[in-house]
């Protein structure tokens, strides 16, 4: 038994050296002559033309997961405060649908509770819960008539990333790097940075890449001096040793790559080199320590902390970095019941850190190509979810919410979209999720209708069929 071990051993080895396609010869002569006829393979996030010259060079979103309240931060109703505590006209309800449609039938209109006050040129209303973003109101375009397509957490988010409930399609963050690549060599082009009590619903799905190669999805970082699991070495592995492991490993990954021309290894040898790379750069981009007091008082971030204001200053730093597409996640916005104590806290944590990124970015002079946006994939309606009181909140709203928009080519000291005098519905320049994504592929000089990819005999798009450039947002 152990004579025909040693016999299938040695026609193993025999075969590897011999016999097989990717001998030890082949792979050095196969790696030296596609460096020498400049064949070699492609890095997939090397940098691309755009479509046009674009206004953007890179994107932070700021994603509040959950469905923060409008009508209590952006959007000023004085009628519908009046109306507080009375039932809904049964005209504004009919063949309405709505998240949790059994409690809706008893439920009353809902005001406000908090202040607003007018700010900037453009006289935009901000309640008394964001004093900070007010300070900006002159650098940010406020949306008031966003509208989506589903009224549930889950599709919802996945529609504001992907522009499809269905889940699977790449996210816009995948679809830009499909078309720029990345001006980082060290950090992924697209990453995605999580604070709050939990990481956002269906998190892989809103930040994957789809049927894209999944070198276009984003990549999670993890608070700490190791933003990703496994990405140091293992004691007693020399950098010279892993280095050559690399290397070795790049060899084998062309020699397969020019038999399939699968993609996918493209994505291999990327990821390892990048990899590699962020041993140095990634300890080094998540030590906070190295900014300066000032600039971590105007966050508010603290060194060594896993918070919204950490996140947002990190998103700064991997910008100036030449990462492409920063997504910044922050949960627990969805205020069903308790809104009068949840909101305001979920605004402290916020308002503060938003308004000192586009203020950081401004000075830095990176607010020009660097386009900052800031919502949630629904509203809240103006009708209350649970009993007038301690307990009130509000439901999910998908037709006139808000989002907010600065840099990167955007027109600041604007006030995009007017609702009804209750702030259920448009009436005047509705804007689309489509019509969103479309516009911030234009501000990176991408066409939405030609950036396409065929899967399954069909040519995607983020936009499917549908979205338009919002011209008013344009600088």
């Amino acid at each position: 038994m152990a004579f025909q071990d040693e016999q299938l051993l040695a026609q193993t080895r025999r075969y590897f050296f011999r016999d097989c396609g990717v001998g030890l010869g082949r792979i050095a002569l196969g790696s030296l002559l596609a460096r020498s006829s400049g064949a070699a393979p492609a890095n997939p996030m090397a940098p691309k033309k755009p479509h046009f010259e674009p206004k953007a060079k890179a994107v932070i979103y700021l994603f509040m997961a959950g469905g923060p309240s409008q009508l209590d931060m952006f959007v000023h109703k004085p009628v519908l405060d009046k109306l507080s505590g009375q039932a809904p006209p049964e005209s504004l309800m009919k063949g309405k649908r709505f998240a949790f449609m059994e409690r809706m039938a008893h439920q009353k209109m809902l005001g406000s509770p908090w202040k607003f006050s007018q700010h900037g040129q453009s006289g935009a209303w901000i309640s008394e819960l964001l004093p900070n973003t007010a300070v900006i109101a002159d650098d940010i375009a406020i949306v008031n008539t966003m509208r989506t397509e589903n009224f549930n957490h889950a599709p919802a988010k996945i529609f504001a990333h992907t522009g499809s409930v269905i889940a699977g399609r790449p996210s816009i963050g995948s679809w830009i790097t499909y078309g720029l690549g990345s001006e980082s060599e060290n950090l992924p082009g697209f990453v995605a940075l999580q604070s709050g009590p939990r990481g956002p619903r269906n998190g892989p799905l809103i930040w994957g890449s789809g049927f894209l190669p999944s070198a276009y999805q984003g990549v999670p970082f993890l608070p700490g001096s190791e933003p990703v699991f496994n990405l140091q070495s293992r004691p007693g592995v020399s950098r010279r040793r892993q280095e050559r492991t690399v290397k070795a490993i790049r060899a084998l990954n062309e020699l397969r790559f020019s038999a399939t021309g699968d993609d996918e290894i493209l994505t291999r040898i990327a990821s390892y080199e990048t990899a590699f790379r962020m041993q140095t750069s990634g300890p080094e981009l998540m030590n906070l320590a190295g900014e300066s007091k000032e600039t971590l008082d105007l966050y508010g971030a603290q060194p060594g902390g896993n918070s919204f204001a950490n996140n947002a200053l990190l998103a700064r730093r991997l910008v100036e970095r030449g990462v492409r597409c920063v997504q910044v996640y922050h949960t627990d916005w969805d205020h069903h019941t308790g809104i009068q104590d949840s909101l305001p806290k979920r605004c402290r944590e916020i308002d503060r850190a938003s308004s000192a990124l586009v203020q950081d970015l401004k000075r830095r002079g990176l607010l020009k190509d660097t386009l900052v946006i800031w919502g949630g994939e629904f509203g809240r309606t103006p009708i209350s979810d649970g009993e007038i009181g301690a307990t009130i909140g509000r439901n999910h709203h998908i037709e006139a919410y808000s989002t907010w928009l600065a840099g990167g080519g955007v027109q600041g000291g604007q006030v995009i979209g007017e609702s009804d005098d209750i702030g259920f519905s448009p009436v005047e320049d509705e804007v689309q999720v489509h019509d969103l994504h479309a516009t911030i592929l234009h501000l990176f000089g991408l066409d939405h209708t030609r950036l396409t990819y065929r899967f399954q005999g069909r040519d995607f798009r983020l936009t499917d069929v549908g979205g338009r450039v919002v011209k008013r947002l344009l600088a």
